[in-house]
């Protein structure tokens, strides 16, 4: 019995869930999301509720349980209120902003790096040691940060690097005399 995908994923008011075969799609006021699931699973729609059943008793069903209510409700989650990463700048020097589609992070390097800005995704820079990823979809707002951080991830010596704003880095002792 699967602990997560017992529980039914309640819709907010504003929120439409529509369910096509295996394909379930969300629209909300932050756009529309659709994503489509394994035949091992039965979606089904009770008034503001999405329920999840497997479709047998097979493991790749009791799998596939859990995942897909946490895949549904962050379809409804995003396009609802979206989701937010922020990330932390430390290092002389090290700063970012955004020109245009593009985030420019200077960290180090002997150029700049140029991220380029995927579609539907908000990147600000409050400061130039501050950036906050903001968007509908929960999988590209956590990938682009990742891809953000490992330009220049943090390191455990002096902390300079990119990290996210609740991390905490394990420092090291330095060298002895």
């Amino acid at each position: 019995m699967s602990r997560v995908g017992k529980n039914p994923v309640e819709v907010p008011g504003g929120v439409e869930v529509t369910i096509d075969g295996g394909t379930v799609s969300a629209k909300g006021k932050l756009g529309l999301l659709s994503m489509s699931f394994t035949d091992d699973v039965e979606i089904t729609k009770d008034g503001n509720q999405v329920t999840v059943t497997p479709r047998s008793n097979v493991m790749r069903a009791r799998k596939m349980w859990g995942t897909a209510r946490a895949q549904i409700e962050n379809l409804v989650q995003g396009v609802s209120e979206g989701f937010t990463k922020k990330l932390v700048i430390n290092g002389v020097g090290y700063r970012a902003q955004v020109k245009g589609k593009d985030l420019v992070l200077a960290l180090g390097y002997s150029h700049d790096v140029i991220y380029p800005i995927a579609e539907g995704l908000t990147v600000k820079c409050p400061d130039q040691t501050h950036i906050e990823i903001s968007g509908a979809n929960k999988q590209l707002v956590g990938q682009t940060a990742a891809e953000i951080r490992a330009f220049r991830p943090p390191e455990p010596y002096k902390g300079k690097g990119i990290k996210y704003e609740d991390e905490y880095i394990l420092r090291k002792e330095g060298k002895k005399k």
